[in-house]
C-alpha cells in the first residue's frame, strides 16, 4: 500500500526475466521486487549461482511493506540461468 492504494504487477511492482541468444549461450536480465527481509536471501542466491547484481534502489516512499528492485544480468547455460532464477524466486513469499 502506498498513501491508501494497492501498489502491485499493474503498476510496476513486479519480477521480471528476458531471455535471449541460444541453449548453450544465453544471456539473461531482469529485475526481482523484494520485501526487505527477501533482499540478503535473494542476493546471495543470485551470486552464488554467478548471476551479476546492477543496481538495488527502490521507487516509492512510506510504502508497506517496503519493496526494493534488484536488477541483474548474467550469461551461461539457458537452463542453468533459469534454475538460479528459479532459486532466488524460491526464496520470495507468496503474495
Amino acid at each position: 500500500m502506498e498513501c491508501g492504494c494497492e501498489v502491485g504487477k499493474e503498476m510496476g511492482v513486479n519480477t521480471w526475466a528476458a531471455f535471449g541468444g541460444t541453449d548453450e549461450s544465453a544471456m539473461v536480465c531482469g529485475d526481482f521486487a523484494v520485501l526487505e527481509s527477501e533482499l540478503q536471501p535473494v542476493l546471495k542466491s543470485l551470486r552464488s549461482s554467478g548471476i551479476n547484481i546492477v543496481a538495488i534502489h527502490h521507487h516509492m516512499v512510506g510504502e508497506s511493506p517496503r519493496t526494493l528492485f534488484l536488477h541483474y544480468w548474467g550469461r551461461g547455460k539457458a537452463t542453468d540461468l533459469a534454475k538460479a532464477l528459479k532459486a532466488a524466486l524460491g526464496l520470495q513469499k507468496e503474495p
